[in-house]
């Protein structure tokens, strides 16, 4: 699986936009803007996700899983969880 807030991020990472991951993917710009807008994990076509997450990977992109640790080790970015609020 892959968020749409990866997907923004991995792109921001490689320094690419929408069309350059579409031609990456071999997906049109409308499907890559799709899935980047959806809400939490992207939904689609599975060899669409799957394209998009070889043409990320094949560009250097290691996606981390929530929990996962990195196997390959090294640099790499993470949103820390969010706290919850105290409640009184």
């Amino acid at each position: 699986m892959i968020t749409s807030a990866q997907m923004r991020a991995a792109r921001a990472l490689l320094g690419i936009d929408q069309k350059r991951l579409a031609e990456l993917s071999g997906l049109s710009v409308p499907t890559i803007q799709r899935m980047e807008a959806s809400d939490g994990n992207v939904r689609g076509v599975v060899e669409s996700l799957t394209r998009v997450v070889e043409a990320l990977e094949t560009a250097g992109i290691e996606l981390i899983g929530e929990g996962a640790i990195s196997p390959a080790g090294g640099r790499g970015v993470r949103l820390k969880p969010v706290p919850e609020p105290d409640r009184p």
